[in-house]
């Protein structure tokens, strides 16, 4: 009996997903569980796996194909696995890899390529006539991606230009009749250029998440009346005491001690004594929270992510550099779910960890505000009628102003800077 492959139940509140590259082709074995091919909402990617052992019968939606929940995607013939390689071969079957590549470079050509491979990779890998033993992949269990193939074709021709370079410096030292001939081996050449496709334009579709990144930020920029507040804060006080403990911390509990949960307690505190940088506006109303909620922007694989650390008012240092150690981990391998992505009432955004000195961080709708973090940097300052060297850090918290006063906004981040120049405050709230 035929057993269908159908799209997973997706999140509340997602419509659709876009199914992604294929893992297996019509005809390949398939195991139990094993992951056949994803699909990619507005945050996550969810997984499809086997439900039985089997073959792959039919693939009845191709990559790239928009695809609801509980739809139909393949059909497995149940227990055929192991019969699957073992085709008779009739008197028009033909043994691949027993023709030599001199014989037929086509068929060298198909020997060369792994059968796991997507459809849009085998299609880039045959138009290349590439190896894909000499590629290194970098997607699940070390399989190619587009990207992969990408590069190594740029880096193919990024040689082939230093050769030719290599070539035509050696050319000078030629003798006069070579030397005669060089104008027009030197005009085949720039032909050649021309027509090897240095100026091509590729064209791929945006991603789920990329989409869903385009929309909400054109949407916070249309809908809400952004400003951007900056303050600068002396990092010295924040880096001694991490280093003084940093050991301890990471022997006792596990993780490494960083510089956001400093961030996340001191803007808990600054959230509490104003309110309104916690709320958000619906409709006509203001929505107040009693809680703190806070995203942290994790950079992944597939673009930006803003999992959520829960009450934040109640986490100890440890509870929220552990979860965000979690998160990081989890961004990469793409398993972060969508409950975890949702609901936010204040975002922070590290924009130091790029190397970024200053920057306006743009609101996460229906959220009011986000506080941006950036490079540490040392510059000299005055304290006390002397001139001393410090590591500084610029801070922009970017808000709504519709429900964010000017005057709240700025005293919102005097208090986070307050606090970080005497850590003793955020364990005092004073």
């Amino acid at each position: 009996m035929t057993i269908e492959i159908k799209v997973p139940v997706l999140p509340e509140s997602v419509a659709d997903a876009l199914l992604l590259d294929w893992n297996k082709q019509v005809g390949d074995p398939v195991t139990r569980d094993e992951i056949i091919v994803e699909v990619e909402t507005d945050k996550v990617v969810l997984e499809v796996p086997a439900p039985v052992d089997g073959v792959l019968t039919e693939i009845v939606e191709q990559a790239g194909a928009t695809v609801l929940a509980d739809q139909v995607l393949a059909r497995i013939e149940p227990g055929a696995a192991a019969a699957a390689p073992e085709a008779p071969a009739g008197p028009e079957t033909v043994d691949e890899s027993v023709i030599p590549s001199a014989g037929n470079g086509d068929a060298a050509q198909e020997s060369n390529i792994d059968h796991d491979l997507s459809p849009a990779v085998r299609r880039l890998v045959n138009e290349a006539g590439l190896d894909t033993s000499a590629i290194k992949g970098t997607g699940r269990d070390g399989r190619l991606t587009k990207e992969d193939v990408v590069k190594h074709i740029a880096g193919s021709v990024s040689a082939s230009k230093s050769n030719q370079s290599v070539a035509g410096s050696t050319a000078v030292a030629t003798p006069q009749r070579e030397q005669e001939q060089a104008p027009v081996q030197t005009e085949s050449a720039a032909q050649a250029q021309e027509q090897s496709g240095q100026r091509e334009q590729a064209r791929e579709p945006m991603s789920r998440l990329r989409q869903t990144i385009a929309s909400r930020l054109v949407q916070a920029q249309q809908s809400a009346a952004l400003l951007t507040t900056f303050n600068e804060v002396n990092m010295q006080p924040v880096m001694e005491l991490r280093s003084r403990y940093k050991e301890a911390f990471e022997k006792k509990h596990g993780a490494r001690l960083g510089f956001m949960s400093f961030f996340v307690k001191a803007s808990v505190i600054a959230l509490q004594r104003f309110p309104l940088v916690n709320a958000h506006i619906d409709g006509a109303d203001i929505v107040r929270h009693n809680y703190n909620d806070i995203g942290i922007a994790v950079s992944s694989p597939r673009g930006l992510v803003v999992p959520v650390l829960r009450n934040c008012e109640s986490m100890s240092y440890a509870d929220v550099e552990q979860t965000i150690q979690q998160f990081g981990a989890r961004a990469k391998a793409g398993k972060i779910g969508m409950d975890e992505l949702t609901g936010g009432t204040f975002t922070i955004t590290n924009g130091g960890i790029f190397g970024s000195l200053l920057s306006t961080p743009i609101v996460n709708p229906p959220q009011s505000a986000i506080l941006g973090m950036h490079k540490i940097q040392e510059r000299p300052m005055a304290e006390d009628g002397e001139v001393v060297v410090r590591p500084m850090m610029y801070l922009a918290l970017s808000y709504d102003h519709r429900i964010i006063d000017g005057k709240e906004a700025v005293q919102f981040l005097v208090t986070v800077k307050d606090m970080l120049e005497d850590p003793a405050r955020l364990l005092l709230d004073c």
